[in-house]
């Protein structure tokens, strides 16, 4: 098997990063065959948290990770194209102001009143405490960039915990993590205003607690910044139609440059040049792509299986590969993740979710979508990497995800309590009362049907797995589950959807379908 080496190297002028080839190092384990699993390989130990939030308006910039800029309106900094630009504005919730109708002793509602800000797109608001949970009502309202229109009321997703690194592992007692709503996708904006009600008191019992609402409560807003093809100061938050050029009346074509016969030809594009961190992810994927490839291509069931190292006489049940776009293809930020790859030793089974980021994007979108969900769960809420192995769009585009190989058994954190021995699947948007389109449950089919036949699992069997603890079964617990399962099999929570939940049993046949069962 070949594998690539990555090491640091400075370069003065633009040329292409050339990598030797060397043996596999030791935190990547190298692609199995279907009859020989891949060898255990322990997480490694995560570093240091995001920067504490200690200013009344934070802006965290990309890449640097330890260092925080207290000036909420300074322009975002351009950077090299192989490093994308995006950052996190951090806001203080305080108390608003006491309705006149409100219960004495009954805990404020805070928020952050109507306010200019920075540009965004995603929202989302986190505390100090991991294990605090927010008993009440998070809604926010934004602004069009460069309008005055204002949305509605939109409900935030509170119940967000049960996303997350197992109680105990390195990834959640490593770092400062941060309890977190869902993130919220909104779109290009620049003025917000949120309200986070607390659980109001039982009225059967006047002697009840109020519930408080968690301390260091800070709205997080996230730009994307630019993606792979997008030209600096694109809004990669606002959907649109090209525009028509500019300059050029309605009813008349745009002049187009006169090009002479002494015009020199077009300068050949020199090779970009990959950074360590992002030649480090690529290079996991190494057997599937070119280094620095944007797209992992799809193959045939006759490709696929001539791809994988069978041993004699078997019979593999494999579905065909299908196209993935990488983290490259996504414009994933590679310095903002933990520097190391985390692995479990198998992947058993796969948990679907949905995202809880609203349904209010468009495909185009997407991209932008995932690197405002990767800076919250590093940025925001403190976790190494992205949480959930593979994304999933509306228009059915898979995505990796996790960094660390997509044929390989990466340590997530998508469903607390069973990370370990398990993938989890994101499919962009809500849908507790929104079905589902067809073209996303269909590529969870064509991912698990390859993936997990990988590992020889059947999309139609079942499994024993071994809690790390949650809200629905203790540590230690062995509990038997569809190897396609939903979130909620695993923890008690609403994800992925009433609607998206419905759909996992064709899923699970068109899975089993496509791997020849």
């Amino acid at each position: 098997m070949r594998a690539l080496l990555v090491t640091s190297v400075g370069v003065t002028c633009a040329a292409a990063l050339t990598l030797p080839l060397a043996t596999p190092a030791a935190s990547a384990p190298a692609p199995h065959s279907a009859s020989a699993l891949p060898p255990s390989t322990s997480p490694a130990s995560p570093g240091a948290g995001p920067p504490s939030a200690q200013t009344e308006a934070t802006t965290r910039e990309a890449p640097a990770s330890n260092t925080s800029d207290t000036s909420a309106t300074e322009p975002r900094k351009a950077e090299s194209a192989a490093e994308p630009a995006g950052s996190t504005q951090s806001l203080p919730l305080a108390p608003l102001a006491a309705p006149s109708n409100r219960v004495a002793g009954a805990p404020a509602v805070q928020g952050v009143p109507q306010r200019d800000v920075r540009p965004f797109s995603l929202v989302g608001v986190v505390w100090e405490d991991a294990g605090a949970e927010l008993h009440g009502t998070v809604q926010v309202r934004t602004r069009a960039t460069g309008t005055t229109r204002w949305s509605d009321w939109q409900d935030v997703e509170t119940h967000n915990a049960e996303h997350a690194a197992d109680l105990g592992s390195a990834e959640r007692e490593g770092r400062t993590v941060r309890g977190a709503t869902a993130p919220l996708w909104v779109g290009d904006s620049d003025g917000v205003e949120v309200r986070v009600r607390p659980e109001a008191r039982d009225s059967q019992d006047r002697a009840a607690t109020p519930v408080p609402l968690p301390e260091g409560m800070r709205l997080e807003l996230v730009d994307p910044g630019e993606g792979p093809g997008e030209n600096p100061g694109e809004n990669p938050g606002k959907a649109s139609a090209p525009d028509p050029a500019r300059g050029a009346p309605a009813n008349r074509a745009a002049a187009v440059p006169a090009v002479f016969a002494d015009t020199p030809p077009t300068a050949a594009v020199l090779p970009e040049v990959l950074t360590a961190e992002i030649a480090a992810a690529s290079a996991v994927n190494a057997e599937l792509a070119e280094l620095g490839a944007t797209v992992i291509p799809a193959l045939t069931q006759a490709e696929t299986l001539e791809s994988v190292n069978l041993a004699p006489g078997a019979k593999p049940y494999i579905g065909p590969r299908p196209k993935i776009v990488t983290r490259k293809g996504w414009g994933a930020d590679e310095k903002l993740r933990e520097k190391n790859f985390g692995y479990t030793k198998t992947v058993k089974a796969a948990f679907v979710h949905h995202s809880a980021t609203g349904n209010n994007y468009t495909c185009k979108q997407a991209p932008s979508v995932l690197r405002s969900i990767y800076r919250y769960h590093v940025k925001s809420s403190g976790w190494r990497d992205f949480g959930y192995n593979f994304a999933v769009d509306k228009c059915g585009t898979i995505y990796e995800g996790r960094a660390g190989g997509v044929t390989k058994a990466v340590l997530g954190a998508h469903t607390l309590g069973f990370n370990t021995n398990t993938m989890g699947i994101a499919v962009l948007g809500s849908y507790a009362s929104t079905n589902p389109p067809a073209a996303a449950v269909t590529a969870v089919s064509k991912l698990t049907a390859w993936k997990l036949g990988l590992f020889g699992g059947n999309p139609k069997g079942k499994v024993t797995l071994v809690s790390g603890g949650s809200n629905k079964y203790k540590a230690g617990v062995k509990v038997k589950m569809n190897v396609i399962s939903g979130h909620r099999d695993g923890f008690a929570t609403e994800c992925p959807g009433a609607r998206l939940y419905k759909k996992l049993g064709k899923a699970r046949t068109s899975s089993a379908k496509l791997q020849g069962r």
